[in-house]
């Protein structure tokens, strides 16, 4: 009994006159000991109390406090209401940085909801589909890989990195290549080779551009701006295999070469050649590397936030306008609000048209105009843009076979990635995207034939000019790939062959 009564403590407490026993346990909290003395006063059980002696000295309220007696009683006195004020607005500053906190971490908890749901999906997978060891072990790599995945875009979300949309403070200083006349005069040619030239170099050349067709001039671009702006771009490409900044430069020294090929300044206004230019830089900015069916399926943050429509190419419109909503790097400074509007829908509308889901839909419509086509028509003229874009974006096989065929490479590289982590979530595959059932043959014939070729005609019925350019390279390499395909297909065949005769040699053993 004496153990067990040891185990508590009694204190007396002087309340209103009257003695208050009180009976605690020495293995209380002082915040269980601070609530007894709350419902002995009558007073609410978070207020805050001090405890003074019969001397009037303070006591810590806590299991280890002096013993007292019935004729030594302690007093309890709330705290009074300047102290409990200093405390609540301390807490309210605790709880007002907390809450800051949850808001900058809200979007971190969305994409962890987002990773726990595909993980749930991967291992039931696991669970479910009675898998064989080694599949189990693929299946847990896989996660593992997601997981690394889903990490890392934690800090690579654009709309969440701001960090790249602040233009560069030190642009004069940017270094300047005088061009030579020789490479002057390769810009304007499709079989320009911009594997021979480094970003700063590629960033000089686009630069030059501008410049040459009187863009600078016609709409007093300031230079340092122009510097800012492009310098703003290159940044804001990732370093994908394929849509990176070396594949936005191709494009829209494409785009220059088609200018100047076609006289398309004699055709469309300045406006319209500062449109075709402009898409064709930012036609692809912040791409992440997987393409529009894999944000649809997966149902990532752009698909939702557009709808499905063209998740990508709505995303580099907003990021290219975010960057040009920055007065240091706002090239369209000098324009009026209405003439602005007017190059910002022409924009947008060309960097819209090269989601290929709509390559259908545009180049029947040219089709219906081509042969009767009038240039003061704004229709007609918005569908040659359009069509323009579209050309020059997917025009790497009019480009010499040395320089057209690594990046063949590159986009197959890309395909991989994507469908590699299609399989991994469980996401339906692409077949020319599958790296256990494409060759490099196989994805080019067909793209050449139906996809290519129908479209650089086309074009060529009111450009005659770029047959020769062009539409012949592109039947020559159409050509090239079939043989390959042709090669493949006899070795395939060799090697099938021999491996039926080691089958039938086994049996007869």
């Amino acid at each position: 009994m004496g153990s067990a009564s040891s185990s508590y403590r009694v204190i007396y407490l002087d309340v209103d006159g009257r003695i208050q026993k009180v009976v605690f346990s020495r293995f209380c909290t002082p915040r269980d000991i601070k609530e007894l003395f709350c419902t002995a006063l009558g007073v609410p059980r978070n207020t805050n109390l001090s405890l003074l002696d019969s001397s009037g000295a303070m006591v810590s309220i806590d299991p280890t406090m002096p013993h007292n007696t019935e004729r030594s009683l302690y007093r309890v006195v709330p705290t009074t209401g300047g102290q409990l004020a200093d405390k609540e607005e301390l807490f309210q500053n605790v709880l007002t940085q907390v809450a800051e906190q949850f808001s900058r971490a809200f979007k971190i908890n969305e994409l962890k909801t987002e990773v726990t749901n595909r993980l749930a999906m991967l291992e039931k997978r696991v669970e479910l589909e009675g898998m064989k060891v080694v599949e189990i072990e693929k299946c847990r790599n896989d996660i593992k890989k997601l997981r690394q995945e889903m990490a890392s875009r934690n800090n690579s979300n654009f709309l969440e990195d701001n960090k790249k949309l602040t233009p560069r403070r030190d642009v004069p200083s940017y270094p300047k290549y005088h061009l030579s006349k020789e490479t002057v005069e390769a810009l304007r040619l499709p079989t320009f080779d911009a594997w021979q030239w480094e970003p700063n170099e590629m960033l000089s050349c686009l630069e030059h551009m501008y410049h040459d067709l009187g863009l600078v001039k016609d709409f007093s671009i300031n230079p340092i701006t122009l510097k800012r702006w492009l310098l703003c771009i290159h940044d804001n490409y990732k370093n994908n295999p394929f849509h990176n900044f070396r594949h936005c430069f191709c494009v829209t020294q494409m785009m220059y070469s088609m200018i100047c090929l076609c006289n398309l300044q004699e055709k469309f206004t300045q406006v319209d050649i500062l449109i075709l230019m402009t898409a064709a830089v930012c036609h692809d900015l912040d791409h992440p590397g997987f393409n529009n069916t894999y944000q649809i399926n997966a149902r990532t943050e752009l698909s939702v936030r557009y709808n499905d429509i063209s998740p990508l190419e709505n995303h580099h419109c907003a990021v290219a306008f975010q960057i040009l909503s920055q007065p240091d790097c706002n090239i369209f400074s000098n324009f009026d609000p209405e003439a602005f509007k007017q190059i910002r829908q022409g924009t947008i509308t060309l960097i819209l048209a090269t989601d290929m889901a709509r390559h259908g839909e545009i180049l029947d419509s040219f089709k219906q105009k081509v042969d009767s086509f009038d240039y003061a028509d704004e229709e007609h003229a918005t569908c040659l843009k359009m069509v323009l874009i579209k050309c020059c974006d997917i025009s790497n096989e009019v480009r010499p076979m040395e320089v057209a065929e690594p990046w063949v490479d590159c986009l197959l590289e890309e395909y991989f990635m994507q469908s590699d982590r299609e399989k991994a979530e469980g996401l339906p595959v692409a077949p020319f995207m599958d790296r256990e059932k494409v060759t490099k043959p196989t994805a080019q014939i067909g793209f050449i034939k139906f996809v290519l070729i129908p479209m650089f005609e086309t074009v060529m019925k009111l450009f005659p000019q770029i047959e020769e350019a062009m539409v012949q390279p592109l039947r020559e390499s159409r050509d090239r790939y079939e043989e390959l395909k042709q090669i493949d297909d006899a070795m395939n065949e060799v090697q099938k062959n021999k491996s039926e005769s080691l089958t039938m040699g086994g049996k007869k053993k």
